[in-house]
């Protein structure tokens, strides 16, 4: 509350006595093999949301190699049980359905993504990042009449981001929830750096034609950049950066990606899954919409 006073904004997570139900119910599904239910999955995340209080939301439910949704069909249904089940418990509620066969951004891994978000707030430039921001605050400030539309509070979020108001409100928010003051005037001097960085470059000329963001995400989980159980420690300076987008000419030897790591062998294991993840063609594919549908 007393970041939120002084910033504006603060990154919190939920506290064991929200929902404390939640918790015992996943575990439950976990070993009754109905992790994948619709339903248990819309009880699951508006659980807590709901026990807040809240008075509007705005939800971003991902389809694609890199989500849990792989099919649009199988989002949309998500997206509407979640929308009918939140405004029935008296939350208008929003859902907007966005893309995730590939990275929002080049980077993945805890300190590669926070870099990163600073050096996008910094450029100020169009970006997928910042375009996926401004549609999700769009009906955010719409709902809250901040707004007068969707499209108002878009350009709303749009105009801060390019004016620079998002990063110094960001440096704010981090000076008020204990870090440095400097943060975002030099984020490397403060985030952690792997100690081995290799280029994974391609060995065909071509184009990107297809990516599993799925196994992406998995490499920087056995790089040690997210836990397979409960009790592991994360590894902030891990990951993978300067990943190639899809649709984007390659030559023979760029750049795919670049692995960061703690150990040579753990850089060896993540450049495979890399290799598996991208796949090189001899032209140019569709790239699909970053915002695929919007349920009200």
């Amino acid at each position: 509350q007393v970041v939120l006073e002084q910033a504006g904004c603060v990154i919190a997570g939920a506290t064991s006595n929200i929902a404390p139900a939640d918790k015992r119910l996943y575990a439950i599904r976990d070993v009754t093999a109905t992790v994948e239910s619709r339903d248990l999955i819309t009880a699951s995340i508006l659980s807590k949301k709901l026990a807040a209080g809240l008075e509007g939301l705005v939800l971003d439910v991902k389809v694609g190699s890199g989500a849990f949704m792989k099919s649009l069909e199988e989002a949309r249904e998500l997206a509407s049980a979640l929308v009918d089940t939140a405004n029935a418990a008296g939350c208008p509620t929003t859902a907007l359905i966005t893309d995730m066969n590939q990275p929002l951004s080049q980077s993945l891994g805890n300190a590669l993504e926070v870099a990163d978000v600073v050096h996008v707030m910094r450029e100020g430039t169009p970006h997928p990042l910042t375009e996926i921001c401004a549609a999700l605050g769009g009906p955010l400030l719409a709902g809250a009449n901040l707004a007068e539309t969707n499209e108002a509070g878009a350009k709303m979020v749009s105009d801060a981001i390019a004016s620079g108001q998002a990063l110094e409100r960001f440096g704010q928010m981090i000076t008020a929830m204990g870090g440095p003051l400097a943060f975002i005037d030099n984020p490397s001097r403060y985030l952690p750096e792997a100690t081995v960085i290799r280029e994974i470059t391609s060995q065909n000329a071509g184009y990107v034609t297809g990516m599993d963001g799925e196994t992406l995400g998995l490499a920087v989980v056995e790089l040690g950049g997210g836990r397979k159980v409960e009790t592991d420690v994360i590894d902030p300076s891990v990951g993978l950066s300067n990943v190639a987008r899809l649709g984007a000419k390659v030559a023979k030897g760029g750049v795919l990606a670049v692995v960061h790591a703690s150990r040579p062998e753990l850089a060896d294991q993540a450049e495979q899954m890399v290799r598996a993840a991208i796949t090189i063609g001899p032209k140019a594919v569709d790239v699909p919409p970053l915002i695929h549908d919007i349920v009200h």
